[in-house]
């Protein structure tokens, strides 16, 4: 098997598994095994799938890119990733999607999820997008366009389900947010996530192994 190979198997193994632990296969686990222990188990599949495509990632070394986006593709990358950063801060904060949340209250949405009501998915997807059209290689195709797929068509997967659970709840809550970023208008994302969004954007950044990132790539 060619290291190429191993990339997209273990893409594969990584969407596979988690789309079927995550919908038709969820609830039969539960019942045999309980929701504790189901959820380590997702997270051990989740860890070593996608541990083997940073593996496989790894191992093929450097290649040739496919195409070169220029200055103006690094100014556009950069202010996405900072977009990015701050929706993915932000979702911390209310978030009715994290565990022992009990879904959306009555109350409108505020901070990232006026921006969007999946601002963690978004932080990813946009992360995914600006890294593959930035380093623009063959096998970024497959590590950056699984995470792309899995964060957007998750988001996808999870207003479908919240809408069978919470119903009229939920109808009242995608009312006054939408699935794509600023679809219903300007927000502010809130002091916090703005804040920490841009710490954790210069930081990752500053920190980027191999070449210089962000607006590193100007400073120095």
């Amino acid at each position: 098997m060619t290291l190429q190979m191993g990339l997209v198997l273990s893409a594969i193994a990584f969407l596979g598994t988690h789309f079927l632990m995550s919908h038709p296969l969820r609830a039969p686990l539960v019942r045999a095994m309980g929701e504790g222990p189901f959820r380590v188990v997702y997270s051990l599949v989740a860890i070593l799938t996608f541990g083997a495509m940073i593996y496989f990632y790894g191992k093929i070394g450097r290649e040739p890119p496919l195409w070169d986006v220029g200055e103006a593709g690094w100014i556009a990358g950069t202010l996405l990733m900072w977009l990015g950063s701050i929706l993915f801060v932000g979702s911390f904060v209310g978030n009715p999607a994290l565990p022992g949340m009990r879904g959306p209250s009555g109350a409108p949405p505020r901070g990232v999820f006026a921006i969007t009501r999946h601002p963690m998915m978004w932080g990813f997807a946009l992360w995914g997008i600006v890294h593959l059209a930035l380093v623009a290689i063959p096998k970024a195709l497959f590590l950056d366009g699984s995470i792309i797929l899995l964060a957007l068509a998750g988001a996808a997967g999870q207003d479908r389900k919240k809408e069978k659970l919470l119903g009229d709840r939920w109808y009242a809550w995608v009312a006054h947010t939408s699935f794509i970023p600023f679809a219903r208008g300007i927000r502010s994302p809130g002091a916090l996530a703005f804040v920490g969004g841009t710490v954790l954007w210069l930081g990752a950044t500053w920190l980027h192994p191999g070449h210089a990132a962000g607006v590193w790539r100007w400073i120095g």
